[in-house]
């Protein structure tokens, strides 16, 4: 019979029903016996003892809300009953002791990716165009209708004349058979690039220059991406982001910088013609460089993996984030890196993040920014106890804290080795805790943009979010997700809820799934669907 409920922490004097219960059932609890006032629906809580107002309410053993009213023993707790309530943190030195899980499974396992001058292994080999600035967006556009198969419903373009030109050209000068490298199967003329990605924003101009400067660090963390070859990039020239900026911030994440970096200045060409005619040559045969590259076997301490969650339910916090978290301390344990993201999702578990830190600095900074990050929102009257969607709320989220508390589980239990703003480039081998908004692809946006090669994301109602360099790969919370939505779901972690699976278990085949990814041996559902979302964040408050 499958389990009816949950009690996550033995310090918990709430349950997580884990399908729905009657009303007027009784719940047999640690030798008491829990009468239902009221229906429970699947994945909300019911009070293990009457809470009056002001009582506290824990959940994962640490503080989640307050009562506002009277609950009695097995009342359903709602948004009418209990608010956000989180425990305040502070820095202290602590001694965090760690097990690691045991990796010796996966400790000679590979996987195929593209080897970078750096050091960096990209599970994937991109071309990218992007622009500095919103007015070059346009020009983007063309060039992506130059080079994208024509679908029959766009305009005429010009420039694929231009194109099919360079094709026949490159095909004349194509080794022979004994000189080639080894290609996959494929129409495409380059098989080794794996697309040119194209990307848009409204930023680079208008805004403040610190926003310039958060766009330009963003967008040089793109191009130093691994899993991108080179980038042709559009300038109008007189624009706060400018070129030399962008050109800083690529060498302070990487001094001996190398890739192919193609920059145009509209302002500079002239005509737009001698403009789209220029970077579309350049981007052509750049792209024929990046197709001698191939895949070739790599450690599992390159992975770099980027740890989010959007449209979460009540299960999140007990089965997808968690075996995200079993992830993360393996692939820790194999020397590889973890990003987990989100702030406004921290709220209510800093304490235990702060305990984690490797070092006083490193647990500052991260007290630092949650609390700059916080104040700024209420600022604007939108604390963090306002992050909770009304999807979330509908499926057992009901508090900022409940939510944060679930959401953090995808960071496991490693020690937090570095802590990053916005904007900065994953150094570290570990756990690295990521300063970004919860909105979904603001997070993967940045998350991509800080180095990691693969995103793993969990959802518990469905989220269609994808990232034009990283492959992100859906985890749902749950078995009637993957049923009803099979074509953005990537992995089920659903048996952690019927009792089928473990953690463990999953944990372990997740990473297998990830190392076909990263070889290429598999797309992702988001790759499939070329869901190539990408929002840079203003440094405004945005939740």
């Amino acid at each position: 019979m499958e389990k009816q409920y949950l009690q996550i922490d033995p310090a918990d004097n709430v349950l997580v029903a884990l399908q729905n219960l009657e009303k007027g059932a009784e719940m047999l609890h640690d030798g008491n016996i829990i009468h239902l006032e009221e229906e429970i629906p699947a994945k909300h809580k019911f009070a293990i003892h009457p809470f009056e107002p002001g009582d506290e309410v824990k959940m994962y053993g640490v503080l989640v809300g307050k009562a506002v009213k009277s609950i009695p023993k097995g009342g359903l707790l709602t948004t009418e009953n209990i608010k956000h309530e989180a425990s305040s943190f502070t820095h202290r030195s602590a001694q965090y002791q760690w097990n690691a899980p045991d990796v010796s499974k996966f400790a000679e396992r590979t996987f195929e990716g593209f080897h970078r001058a750096d050091g960096q292994v990209g599970t994937a080999n991109f071309w990218l165009v992007i622009p500095l600035v919103f007015c070059e967006n346009r020009n983007v556009e063309v060039i992506k209708d130059a080079f994208l198969e024509e679908l029959g419903y766009a305009k005429p373009n010009p420039y694929k004349g231009l194109v099919k030109k360079l094709i026949n050209q490159y095909e004349s000068k194509k080794p022979t058979a004994s000189e080639s490298i080894t290609q996959t199967s494929s129409s495409r003329t380059f098989p080794q690039v794996d697309g040119i990605k194209f990307l848009t924003h409204q930023g680079g101009c208008g805004g403040t220059r610190q926003d310039a400067e958060a766009l330009c660090a963003l967008l040089a963390g793109y191009i130093h991406h691994p899993n991108v070859a080179g980038a042709t990039v559009l300038s109008l020239g007189c624009q706060h982001a400018q070129a030399a900026i962008l050109k800083r911030k690529l060498y302070e994440f990487n001094p001996s910088f190398d890739k192919p970096l193609l920059v145009f200045e509209q302002q500079q060409e002239g005509t737009e013609p001698a403009l789209l005619s220029k970077a579309i040559e350049a981007t052509f045969w750049g792209m024929a460089e990046a197709n001698k590259l191939s895949r070739k076997p790599a450690s599992l301490s390159k992975l770099s993996i980027g740890l989010e969650c959007g449209g979460s339910d009540g299960f999140s916090g007990i089965s997808a984030n968690p075996v995200l978290g079993r992830v993360s301390d393996l692939i820790v344990a194999l020397g590889g890196k973890a990003i987990l993201s989100e702030f406004p999702e921290l709220c209510g578990v800093e304490q235990n993040l702060i305990d984690r830190c490797v070092s006083d600095q490193t647990a500052k900074r991260f007290s630092s920014l949650m609390k700059a990050y916080s104040q700024a929102a209420e600022k604007v009257g939108s604390g963090f106890d306002m992050n909770p969607s009304p999807g979330n709320i509908r499926d057992g989220l009901i508090t900022d804290a409940i939510k944060s508390c679930g959401a953090a589980k995808k960071g496991g239990s490693s020690p937090v080795t570095d802590v990053l703003d916005y904007g900065e480039y994953v150094q570290k081998p570990g756990l690295n805790l990521l300063c970004t908004p919860g909105n979904d692809v603001e997070s993967t946006t940045a998350l991509a943009g800080s180095g990691a090669n693969l995103i793993l994301f969990t959802t518990g109602l469905g989220t269609p979010t994808g990232n034009p360099i990283c492959p992100v790969l859906k985890v749902s919370s749950n078995h009637h997700l993957a049923q009803r939505m099979p074509d953005i779901i990537d992995f089920n972690t659903g048996g952690v809820i019927t009792g089928e699976k473990s953690i463990e278990q999953l944990g372990e085949e997740l990473l297998e799934e990830i190392i076909a990814i990263a070889s290429g041996k598999k797309l992702t559902k988001a790759m499939m669907l070329n869901q190539d979302d990408f929002i840079p964040w203003k440094r405004g408050v945005s939740l």
